[in-house]
C-alpha cells in the first residue's frame, strides 16, 4: 500500500523531528 514512499503517519514524524531539532537549535 505504498505508492508514494511516505505514508501520512511517517510524514507527520519526519516533521515532527524537524520541528524537534529547529526547537534544540
Amino acid at each position: 500500500m505504498r505508492s508514494k514512499g511516505f505514508t501520512l503517519i511517517e510524514l507527520l514524524v519526519v516533521i515532527a523531528i524537524i520541528a524537534i531539532l529547529a526547537a534544540i537549535l
